[in-house]
């Protein structure tokens, strides 16, 4: 079993910051990327930033500039430093990750249940 769980959503005003973690744990043999996606109400799942094993780095361009990706390899852990949040950057942020869980296995694609952020004044 492998369980994805986010943390560090909450509400903030604009202008301000959250971190948001997600680790993955369970069986794990290697993690080839780890991903940030968010929904907002009434629109699709877009993908926010991504991090692979080696450390390459994407970001859509409406967080370029704003959000951090990084990540803790020994913990499968990725954070996502959110600054200058936008009321638009509001939305359930879910960590994806591609894991494979053994030597010979082939990769999986496992999400998270979601941590919601709200930007409001």
């Amino acid at each position: 079993q492998v369980q994805v769980v986010e943390s560090g959503g909450g509400l903030v005003h604009p202008g301000g910051s959250l971190r948001l973690s997600c680790a993955a744990s369970g069986s794990i043999f290697s993690v080839n990327s780890m991903k940030w996606y968010r929904q907002a109400p009434g629109k699709e799942r877009e993908l926010v930033s991504s991090i692979t094993s080696d450390g390459r780095t994407d970001y859509a361009d409406s967080v370029k500039g704003r959000f951090t990706i990084s990540s803790d390899s020994a913990k499968n852990t990725v954070y996502l430093q959110m600054n200058s949040l936008k009321p638009e950057d509001t939305a359930v942020y879910y960590c994806n990750a591609i894991i494979r869980r053994y030597a010979s296995g082939t990769y999986f694609s496992y999400w998270g249940q979601g941590t919601q952020v709200t930007v409001s004044s």
